[in-house]
């Protein structure tokens, strides 16, 4: 594979050509997580309102009806549905774990398997969460075992 990268004009939008005879799942995957690069979440915590990088967050979690993103430090509220940031982040590296947990995968430490055929997450900011065993089978397609 050959990259070649050209400084383009100011005033010009960035871009990216990609000439291949084929396109395959890991061209695919690159090209999603280019785009989720670009794509931001709008939060909110207290008053103020921002947007994420999803490489900023750790997982999203559904508490009474409301879903949060979880970053390093800070814990803040998103209007977007736990379903609906399935699909946006889609070929990301953001898994569904459980009826009420989406996790960023590469966020993670270390899985561990856990009672009654789930597994135990822990992730680089310390937390543990459970990946459960419904979604266990499509955590070991996404991770290769």
């Amino acid at each position: 594979m050959k990259i070649t990268i050209q400084d383009c004009p100011a005033g010009e939008e960035d871009e990216i050509i990609i000439r291949c005879k084929q396109v395959d799942d890991r061209l695919l995957k690159t090209i999603y997580s280019l785009k989720a690069c670009h794509d931001k979440i709008t939060v909110s915590k207290g008053e103020k309102i921002s947007q994420l990088s999803p490489s900023e967050i750790f997982y999203f979690d559904t508490v009474d009806n409301r879903v949060y993103a979880y970053t390093q430090q800070d814990v803040y509220e998103t209007k977007l549905k736990l379903y609906e940031l399935e699909v946006r982040l889609a070929h990301t590296d953001f898994f569904r774990a459980s009826k009420s947990t989406i996790i960023n995968l590469s966020k993670v430490k270390n899985f561990s398997p856990s009672f009654h055929g789930r597994f135990e997450v822990c992730l680089k900011n310390g937390e543990n969460l459970v990946v459960s065993r419904q979604y266990v089978p499509g955590l070991k397609e996404k991770l290769g075992l």
